[in-house]
């Protein structure tokens, strides 16, 4: 029996309000805990950062942010659950360069399209690499380096803490930016490659600057440049490789919050505003500086701007290196 127009009118203002209920607002958000996907492995500075903001947030919104870690494939599996995931800001996720930009070029097939499945809430954090050689390399900077190695080709190793990786590719932009011929040498860790490059086995690799510097302050390891384009304020006497030689040389892991696609704008703003408020506390510079890993935020597009970006930047980096994962 068809209704009337009194009943169908009194069902449509019903389902509106239903449905207007069951979408976050900058009031009601959230109301009960939120999932923040880490796609790797606890106690790496992915981790680490990632807890830091969510207690900030868990205070701030007097609601849990529960890491959990989902780690494997290269961040592809955490990535994946979060591209999978309702776009109600109840799963979130901490997204790196290798989940989104330099895995689309180095996966032959992803479950899901690094751009098109998520949105962008801000920048985190970028973490520059120092390159460190040997004290038996006689280079002092990187101009001397570039000249040690062209004069003997395919005799410098340079170890990665992986196939594929941030460290492994940095390594390989080097090597065709400055016209080297330098031999890449894998290893399963960042500490196994250092290991090896303090024993004298490599000649030289890039490594965050937490467990790299150290080593150079002990004078075990000669730190000649800085992968990003500008210093640290962790090791400010050290120059970036741009300055030293190759200018435009830029190469820095970065890590930014990202949540499924079509989450709706207001809540975007929302998070947007109190993870930058988390990030520009004074406790959280002090912590992270330490460790140098230099805190940012940014907009949603300037965000999503950097993310199309790289993408590009690092599918060439692959394709002339001929990367391939473990």
């Amino acid at each position: 029996m068809p209704l009337s127009a009194p009943i169908l009118a009194a069902f449509c203002c019903v389902l509106s309000i239903s449905t207007f209920a069951a979408q976050p607002s900058g009031t009601d958000y959230p109301n009960r805990p939120v999932r923040w996907i880490v796609p790797f492995a606890p106690s790496g500075p992915t981790d680490l950062m990632s807890r830091a903001v969510a207690e900030k947030l868990s205070q701030r919104f007097g609601q849990q942010f529960v890491v959990d870690n989902r780690a494997g494939a290269g961040g592809n599996i955490g990535a994946e659950v979060v591209s999978k995931s309702a776009p109600d800001g109840y799963v979130l996720m901490i997204g790196h360069v290798g989940t989104h930009a330099i895995n689309a070029a180095l996966y032959p097939k992803l479950a899901f399209d690094p751009v098109a499945d998520f949105t962008p809430i801000t920048l985190l954090a970028t973490l520059p690499l120092a390159l460190v050689v040997h004290p038996s390399v006689p280079a002092r900077d990187v101009k001397e380096l570039i000249a040690y190695a062209k004069a003997r080709p395919g005799q410098l190793n340079f170890a990665s803490a992986g196939n594929g990786g941030p460290t492994h590719l940095t390594g390989e932009l080097l090597k065709t930016s400055a016209g080297i011929d330098i031999v890449h040498v894998p290893y399963k860790g960042n500490a196994a490659a250092l290991l090896d490059l303090v024993g004298g086995r490599v000649q030289m690799m890039f490594s965050n600057m937490l467990t790299s510097m150290p080593h150079v302050r002990a004078g075990k390891l000669r730190a000649i440049g800085l992968s990003s384009a500008k210093r640290s304020p962790q090791a400010p006497e050290l120059p970036t490789i741009a300055e030293s030689g190759l200018p435009g040389f830029s190469a820095v892991p970065w890590y930014g919050v990202l949540g499924p696609a079509g989450m709706p704008r207001t809540l975007v703003s929302r998070l947007n505003a109190e993870i930058t408020r988390a990030v520009s506390q004074p406790d959280m510079a002090e912590r992270f500086v330490a460790q140098g890993i230099d805190l940012q935020s940014s907009t949603p597009e300037q965000f999503a701007a950097l993310i199309k970006t790289e993408l590009v930047k690092w599918r060439k980096v692959v394709r002339d290196a001929g990367a391939k994962v473990d």
